[in-house]
């Protein structure tokens, strides 16, 4: 009798990998399960196998998409709120598409733990990606070595608020063509310093 195949978390790695380079080289809407199955030289029953559906792959390359980013944010962090935000907008324009879907929904049913998991700064990034990405600017905002309920998260999630409008605003290209972008975001990085000096 023929043993059952086993896919292991390499190869669930390399499809999520995959899928975001499709993603980041075509868009979403070209998105699909064969052509992810034949990047990764496996089989599309595998990707069925290992994620259930196209729909929660696509959950994994979001959840994989806010771990990437929340990396370039803790890196940003020892070097300030100015520092944040331009590291926020360079992971964007370098990954728009993947930037778009995570601000999509696609993980909106996700559960959240902000008192636990990945909101201490350690666990799997995949157990709450959002707050993940969000805690870096959090503790600059707040000076808190711990983000729990207890900590105030207005002031954070309006400088978050202010640098994804920019950012996505950037993105969709609504701006006349001549408006100088590098120069509004600057200038957004410039308010929020106003109001939040030395951090």
């Amino acid at each position: 009798m023929a043993r059952p195949i086993t896919h292991d978390a390499n190869l669930r790695s390399r499809l999520i990998e995959v899928a975001s380079a499709m993603i980041d080289r075509d868009g979403p809407e070209r998105f699909s399960v064969r052509e992810v199955a034949g990047g990764a030289e496996t089989s599309t029953s595998a990707v069925y196998s290992l994620f259930g559906s196209k729909a929660d792959l696509i959950t994994a390359v979001v959840a994989d998409s806010f771990a990437s980013f929340a990396l370039a944010q803790r890196e940003a962090e020892p070097r300030g709120l100015r520092a944040l935000g331009e590291a926020y907008r360079a992971w964007a324009l370098q990954h728009p598409d993947r930037y778009r879907l995570m601000f999509s929904g696609a993980i909106a049913g996700a559960p959240h733990g902000i008192a636990g998991g990945a909101a201490d700064g350690g666990g799997d990034p995949e157990s709450d990606p959002e707050l993940d990405a969000l805690l870096p600017l959090a503790r600059t905002l707040t000076g808190a070595g711990r983000v729990d309920e207890s900590v105030d998260l207005r002031s954070t999630l309006a400088v978050w608020a202010q640098v994804h409008g920019a950012v996505s605003l950037e993105l969709a290209r609504v701006a006349p063509p001549w408006i100088d972008a590098d120069a509004v975001y600057a200038a957004v990085l410039d308010a929020i310093a106003a109001v939040h000096p030395g951090r």
